[in-house]
């Protein structure tokens, strides 16, 4: 089991930048796959970015160049540095994580979200 708490949401004008923040319950480097998820008013959660327990990287192409996954092992904490939002930015960000048994089966934890708003 595994829980997972974000922070750092709030307000931001277009242009600005922010870097939110997701503590997990137990060791990060024991965990195959961490990342972020969000969810635009009105609209499906959405792939943001994600990091495997190795270091590889990925991207939806409409945060590419823009926003940057990173990790601290040492404080079980990954983030999300988020440059030149746009108010089609603005959604609930969630934090994920996800773990595979020697049997194939695949377990995956949500945080609980933190609220993004960039105004206009």
């Amino acid at each position: 089991q595994v829980q997972l708490v974000e922070s750092g949401g709030g307000l931001v004008q277009p242009g600005g930048s922010l870097r939110v923040s997701c503590a997990a319950s137990r060791s990060i480097s024991s965990i195959n796959t961490m990342g972020w998820y969000r969810q635009p008013p009105g609209k499906e959660r959405e792939l943001v970015a994600l990091m495997s327990s190795g270091g590889a990287r990925d991207y939806a192409d409409s945060v590419k160049g823009r926003f940057t996954i990173s990790r601290d092992i040492t404080k079980n904490t990954i983030y999300l540095q988020m440059n030149s939002l746009r108010p089609e930015d603005t959604a609930v960000y969630y934090c994920y994580a996800r773990n595979s048994s020697p049997y194939g089966q695949r377990y995956e934890y949500w945080g609980q979200g933190t609220q993004v708003t960039v105004s206009s």
